[in-house]
């Protein structure tokens, strides 16, 4: 593969991932604002935030087998080897809780009743760390793009 399809597959598994968090973003607004007319809104709001992550992490996978060991290499050996370190690392464990509760959000979604505030609050919550592991998530791939571009300054 050449180097403009490598990053076309970088930049096209950060795009599912930022749009899995506004998706997610949207969601949170909907499930705030719940009532039986929106509801059909927000269940579907949960499959394709599910399904932007699923997308993202599957597309990422692939890159990160395939292309990340030389990138690794460049990094590691460059000054901003903590990059991979630790935000590589970090991201690499955070993003499964990420992935498992994005596929969480259409069961909580499709087999509860959103009006209840109980099960309200679940989706809210659940929604809002989505949001926040996800930023989080989007932010240490940016510091790990820059650990690449540091290691090759420094060839």
């Amino acid at each position: 593969m050449s180097l403009f399809g490598i990053q076309v597959s970088v930049m096209v598994h950060v795009l599912f991932g930022v749009l899995g968090i506004i998706l997610a973003v949207a969601l949170l607004v909907y499930v705030l604002n719940a009532s039986e007319k929106n509801i059909p809104t927000i269940r579907s709001l949960s499959l394709w935030t599910a399904l932007s992550m699923i997308l993202s992490y599957v597309i990422g996978g692939w890159w990160y087998v395939v292309h990340y060991p030389a990138e690794r290499a460049i990094i590691r050996a460059g000054q901003w080897s903590w990059a991979h370190t630790f935000f590589m690392e970090w991201k690499e464990h955070v993003f499964f809780a990420l992935l498992f509760l994005s596929i969480l959000l259409p069961i909580i979604a499709y087999r509860n009743d959103l009006m209840v505030p109980e099960n309200r609050r679940l989706m809210v919550i659940v929604t809002a760390i989505i949001v926040l592991i996800g930023l989080a998530v989007d932010g240490s791939g940016a510091i790990i793009s820059r650990g690449v571009i540091v290691g090759y300054l420094g060839r």
